[in-house]
C-alpha cells in the first residue's frame, strides 16, 4: 500500500473544496482558479503548522544565544581526540542545549513536516490527475475536474501539470513561466535566511563554525531550487513559492516583535518605540541597563581610647578628677572632629548622646 495515499488523498480534497469555492465567482476552467486553489491548499497547511513555525523561531534563537558558549567548549576540548574527552564535550554540550532550551532538531519540524504534503502534491499532480482526466477518478477528483485542470491554461497554453522539463503545449512560455518562479522562490529565501542570520543575530554569534555554516546555508538552500525546480510541475512551484512567502512573512512578523536580545533587529525594534514615543511627546526610554558602579565600602568608625597620662606637665600627680575630666574633654574633642568629617563628606552630623551633660558637669566644675 502506498503509505502517502492519506495524504494524496487530502490534498486532493482541499484542492477540489477550494475550486469550488472559487468557482462561485471565477471561471471555473480558468487556469487563475486551479492556481489559488493550490494557494489556498498552501495556506491551510501553513496555518495548521504555526506552533511549529513558532517553536522553530524560538529554537533557531537560543541556537544563535548559546553560540559563543559552544565555541567555548569546542575551543576547550580542541585536538583532544580521547573517549573520555569526546563524551565529557558531548555531555556539556547537551548540557548548554538544555539550560537553553536549544534544539539542533527543531528548526528542521516544519519542514520535515511539509515534505510528506509536497510529495504527495507532487504524485496528485504528475500522477494521479493525468489517470483520473484518462477516466480514473482519484477520491474527490473525479474525471471531469481533473480534465479542467490538465486543460485549463495560464498565459495562453501553461497548465499547472506542465514543468521546465517538460513544457507540454506550452513549449518555450512555459519554460519562462518555470524560471521565473524559480528565481522567485530563490530570492525569498535568500533574504529569508539573511534576515533570520544577520539582522536577528547578535554579534557574538556572527563568529565562529555554526555562524560559517549559516552563511553557507545563505547560498546553499537558493542554489536547491535551481538543481530540483526544474523537474517539478508548475503546480508544485506554485505551492513552494507560496510557503516561502509565508515563511518569509510570518518570520519578519516575528522577528519584528521578539528580537534577538543583542541583535540588529532588537535595536531598530527599540528605536521605533522611542520614534512613536517621541510623537506623542514622550521622553524616550533607555533600553540599554546602566552599568552598577561598585561603591567603596564605608570606613568603619575608629573607636578611640583615651589613656590619660599619670602626671601633668609640670610633673605634679594628678587628682582622679582631674584625670576623669581630660578625658571627657579629650572625647568631646574626638567627636568633634568626626562631626567636622561628616560636615564634610556631606552628610548629617549627629551629637553623641550624652554630650550636653559632659558641657554641663565640665562648666559646673571650672565654677568650683
Amino acid at each position: 500500500m502506498n503509505p502517502l495515499y492519506p495524504i494524496e488523498w487530502a490534498v486532493a480534497w482541499l484542492m477540489v473544496k477550494f475550486h469550488a469555492l472559487l468557482s462561485v465567482f471565477m471561471e471555473p476552467d480558468s487556469g487563475l482558479t486551479w492556481v489559488l486553489s493550490i494557494v489556498g491548499l498552501t495556506v491551510v497547511v501553513r496555518t495548521l503548522i504555526i506552533p511549529l513555525f513558532v517553536r522553530q523561531i524560538r529554537a533557531s534563537r537560543a541556537m544563535q544565544m548559546v553560540s559563543p558558549e559552544l565555541q567555548a567548549v569546542q575551543k576547550k576540548y580542541k585536538g583532544k581526540t580521547d573517549q573520555e574527552s569526546r563524551q565529557k564535550m558531548a555531555e556539556e554540550t547537551m548540557a548548554l542545549y538544555k539550560e537553553a532550551g536549544a534544539s539542533p532538531f527543531s528548526s528542521c519540524l516544519p519542514i520535515l513536516l511539509q515534505m510528506p504534503i509536497f510529495f504527495g502534491l507532487f504524485r496528485v499532480l504528475f500522477n494521479k490527475l493525468p489517470d483520473a482526466a484518462a477516466g480514473e477518478p482519484f477520491g474527490p477528483l473525479t474525471t471531469e475536474l481533473a480534465r479542467s485542470a490538465s486543460d485549463s491554461t495560464l498565459f495562453g497554453g501553461v497548465t499547472i501539470a506542465d514543468s521546465f522539463l517538460n513544457a507540454g503545449d506550452g513549449g518555450l512560455t512555459t519554460r519562462i513561466v518555470s524560471g521565473v518562479i524559480i528565481l522567485a522562490m530563490c530570492a525569498v529565501t535568500f533574504f529569508t535566511q539573511k534576515e533570520l542570520t544577520m539582522k536577528n543575530m547578535p554579534k557574538a554569534a556572527l563568529e565562529g563554525p555554526m555562524a560559517s555554516t549559516q552563511k553557507m546555508m545563505l547560498y546553499m538552500l537558493p542554489f536547491i531550487y535551481v538543481i530540483t525546480g526544474p523537474g517539478m510541475p508548475i503546480g508544485v512551484l506554485i505551492y513552494w513559492l507560496t510557503t516561502n512567502i509565508w515563511t518569509f512573512g510570518q518570520q519578519y512578523i516575528v522577528i519584528r516583535a521578539t528580537p534577538t536580545p543583542g541583535s540588529d533587529a532588537e535595536k531598530e525594534r527599540h528605536d521605533r518605540i522611542n520614534a512613536k514615543r517621541e510623537r506623542k511627546g514622550l521622553e524616550p526610554l533607555e533600553f540599554t541597563p546602566p552599568k552598577k558602579v561598585a561603591e567603596p565600602d564605608p570606613e568603619p568608625e575608629r573607636n578611640i581610647r583615651i589613656q590619660p597620662s599619670a602626671k601633668n606637665k609640670g610633673g605634679r600627680k594628678l587628682t582622679d578628677e582631674e584625670k576623669l575630666e581630660r578625658a571627657r574633654e579629650a572625647r568631646a574633642k574626638a567627636a568633634e572632629e568626626r562631626r567636622q568629617a561628616q560636615a564634610a563628606a556631606g552628610e548629617t552630623p549627629t551629637p553623641p548622646k550624652g554630650s550636653n551633660a559632659l558641657h554641663k558637669n565640665a562648666k559646673k566644675k571650672r565654677k568650683k
